[in-house]
Formats: C-alpha cells, structure tokens, sequence
C-alpha cells in the first residue's frame, strides 16, 4: 500500500488518546461464515503468537495450526499469518488469526487473544502484551493512518470501498486507495509549496536587485495551478456524486402516478398503488442507480386538503421531505392535465414549492400517463418538462438523463476517484485562497505579505485533503464511522 508522501505528523499521534496500547478486534462482519479472522495489532507480538499458536511463526506465511486455550486445547484449527512492522497496514507488527466464522469460535477466539495478552511471560513474569484490549470502530486504519502507511483520504477510500452502493463506486473507491486522488492533492500541494517559496525569497530579501517572482514567471505559475486546481475540483466533484448521490423526491397530487414512477424507476414493486386517492400515506424511499451514480428516490404522499388525520401526517411529512431534496420530480396527470379544479390544485402546489424551496433546488415538471392519452391528442397542448408512461416505460430514459444532468454527472468520465463533500469543500476554500493570492500578485509588491499568507491558507487547506493538517475532532469523527476491526 502507498505511503504517504510529505511530511509525517507525530502530534497527531502524541494527542490521540491509548494510540499505543495493542489492540485486537474480530475483523470480518457479525453473522456466521465459512472464514472469520481475529487481527491483532501491536509492538513486539512474538510472546502473544507463542502462546496462542504454540510456535513462532514466519513473517508474511500463512501456517495452518491449532489455536490455543490456556489448557492448551485447541480452541479452533485455521490460519495464523505474523506480518511484522513496519510492512504490515497498520505499520505495527500484525497477527492475523483465520478461523471458521461462526460468531461463538470467533468470541471465544478473541477472549482467548486478550488473556494471552494478560498472562505473564514465562521468561520475564511481565504480561506478555500489556494494555491488550479491543480496538475501536476504525481504530486499525486510524493506527495505518498515524504510522503513515495511508493518508487520511486513503484511510476514508477503505471506508468507501466497503460501503460503495455501485460498481462505479467501489471502482473510484479503489483508485482512491490506490493514491489516485492523493497523488493529485500532492501535485498541487508541490506546484503552491513552490510558489510560496519564491514569494518568501521576495519578502526576506526586499533588497536584491533580481525580480524574483517576474524572472521566475509566478504569475504564469498561479495561472497554472488555477488550471490545475479547476480540473482536480471537477473530478472530485464527480467522485463526491459517486459516494453522496443526490436526493429526489417525488412530488405531486393523489393518483398522479407518484407510486408507480418510483416502482418503474427501481425496477421493482415497491410502493403499493391502487385507483384510491390517498393509498400512500407515508413516504417509501429506495436507492437506484443510473450510470452508477446513487440517486436516493422518495415517494410521498398526495399532496392536497384533507380532513383525515393520518393523511394530514403523511402529506407533513411530504413537505418535509421535498424541502431537504436535491431535486423534486412534480408529477403531473396527463389525463386530467385540462380540467380546471386539476389545474387550481396544480397551481397551489407551484406555489408552494416557489415559496419553500431554495432557488437553487431544480424542479423537473413531469408529465405521467402518457399511454392513456389518445396519440392524436397527445401534442394538442405542448407541455414543459418530460412526458412519460410509468406504466410502460416511455420516456423513463429521458428522465434518468435530465436527472444525471441535475447531479452535475459527465458520461463516466475514465479514471474517476472517490471523494466526499468534505473534500469538496476543502478544493473550493483552496480554490477561494488562489484566486485572492492572484489579486495580490497583480498589486506587486505592496501586497507581497498578503499574497504570502494566501498562499499558505491554500496550502493548510490541501493539507485537510490527506490529513498533514488536521484536527484530532475531525479524525476522531472520520474513523468513528468504520467497523470495529478495520
């Protein structure tokens, strides 16, 4: 696995709580399985290894051997593989125990690990692995993270990797892991650390005759780390909408065809639709895919007056809802689309999402029902926005477009990596800080100290990128979200 390039952070490590301590955790997901492993991480494992496999074992070979109680019965038969530090994931030696995965073997595996921890060593009466105790969600990668095996956006493409929800995703997942993204956040960290070096020189050297930042062209190396910075920023982009999706929800009045969109959109039976106005009363979500691409489509409840109370609580519901949306399908009923009470409702709806949503949520028209409305009617009265047939299909492909167009998604671009939204948000504040430092380059040298501390405000925030400047809340938060034994 690719090392992090840069410089290393031991405050890091020295602020974070028992990053010392050895830890052990059963490492495959709860449930029973044909293999389950218990991974044990620390310094100086051989007295633990000897206990509980009864032998020392060779780096990086998996022997197959029995798993020791303290009577010296066997608890399990399977796989021990010692890898010892640094060349291991967390950097520290590992052993990794492969047992068959049912949870009891492997509870009784993991006790087994901690009291051999516990049991003085017959040759120094001290325990054989002191503060052995059981790993916190994350806490292996936080440790790989730490000894500088992965950065810390490495550390969150494992995570990724392990939730993608698509192929896509798992994919840009791994490029991540890889070092893909880290690669370019290193470039440009490289092309500013430059720059600021030339501007520095500027500054602590005001008299030498030599124009330092025109001779060595520092406008035309800001011009290019902008370039550079507006590519990575549209691909990270891209890598965002892979992990986060968009939220959609479908809005509109009973029996629009809200149910069956959402049913012919997930390709399955989801939602129950019926001729009776009101059948949904609550809302029905399901995550799909389009070019791999996660779209998180909810299905509400009609939206009109209604004197039932359950309903009154659905449709609350539905303007909730439709008020946290990314994008909001109002859906029409083609079939009633010129009946005037049809018309005033639909008018009160426009009204409403005009008044609660933000401006910068798109509201697609859809229009529904397109199979019931005879053909030589169907262009009597153009209509904006797109017209389908939930029950047959038509015109469901030009509705996935228009929603990956929403998403901002580019026709999978090659080579795309996993990001979040924090990274996202850490490239735009870069991206704020170069465009000042560019605006202070233009004003010479009477703003030569201001362009210098934009400079380095940029760099810091790359830094949050890979984790060469960042906040212990902001790890503890990140690798809180993993499993326990990764």
């Amino acid at each position: 696995m690719p090392c992090r390039s840069g410089p290393a952070t031991p405050e890091l490590a020295v602020s974070l709580p028992r990053h010392s301590d050895p830890i052990a955790a059963i490492a495959t997901a709860p449930g029973r399985g044909g293999v389950g492993i218990v991974r044990l991480s620390g310094r100086s494992l051989a007295p633990v290894i000897e206990a509980l496999c009864g032998r020392s074992l060779r780096a990086r070979e998996a022997t197959y051997l029995a798993f020791r109680d303290q009577d010296g019965s066997a608890i399990d038969h399977g796989l021990a593989i010692h890898f010892p530090a640094p060349h291991s994931y967390t950097g520290e030696d590992v052993l990794e125990l492969q047992a068959h995965g049912g949870p009891v073997v492997l509870q009784l595996l993991l006790a087994r690990v901690l009291a051999a921890g516990a049991e003085p060593d017959p040759a120094t009466g001290q325990p054989r692995l002191a503060n052995l105790r059981v790993a916190q969600p994350g806490e292996f990668t936080e440790r790989a993270f730490l000894n500088d095996r992965i950065d810390l956006a490495q550390a969150e493409a494992i995570a990724d990797l392990i939730d993608a929800s698509t192929a896509a995703a798992a994919r840009s997942a791994s490029r991540s892991l890889a070092g893909e993204f880290s690669s370019e956040i290193h470039a440009l960290r490289d092309a500013l650390i430059h720059l600021r070096m030339l501007v520095e020189a500027t500054l602590d050297f005001p008299e030498e005759d030599i124009d330092f930042l025109r001779q060595a062209d520092a406008h035309g190396q800001l011009a290019k780390l902008q370039q550079t910075l507006v590519r990575v920023m549209a691909r990270t982009r891209q890598g965002a909408l892979l992990r986060e999706g968009i939220k959609v929800v479908i809005a509109g009045q009973p029996n629009a065809g809200k149910s069956s969109l959402l049913n012919a959109l997930a390709g399955a039976e989801l939602a129950i639709v019926t001729p009776v106005p009101g059948t949904t009363r609550d809302k029905v979500a399901q995550t799909i895919q389009i070019e791999g691409v996660p779209l998180h489509v909810i299905d509400t409840a009609g939206l009109r007056e209604s004197a039932d109370e359950v309903e009154k609580i659905g449709i609350a519901r539905a303007w909730a809802e439709i008020e946290g949306a990314d994008a909001v399908l109002f859906l029409h009923d083609l079939t009633r689309a010129d009946a005037t009470e049809y018309r005033a409702a639909d008018a009160g709806i426009a009204g409403a999402l005009a008044t609660k949503l933000s401006k910068h949520i798109p509201v697609v028209e859809v229009w529904n029902k397109l199979d019931a409305v005879p053909a030589n009617a169907r262009d009597a009265a153009p209509r904006t926005g797109v017209r389908l047939s939930a029950k047959t299909g038509a015109g469901l492909d030009t509705l996935r477009r228009t929603l990956l167009d929403i998403a901002g998604w580019q026709s999978a671009p090659e080579g795309v990596y996993i990001a979040r939204e924090r990274h996202v948000q850490a490239l735009r504040r870069v991206d704020e800080h170069l465009a000042q430092a560019a605006g202070h380059l233009a004003s010479a040298a009477q703003a030569l100290d201001l362009l210098a501390e934009e400079l380095r405000l940029a760099q810091n925030a790359l830094g949050e990128i890979t984790g060469e400047f960042t906040s212990d809340d902001l790890l503890g938060v990140i690798f809180s979200q993993f499993c326990i034994g990764k």
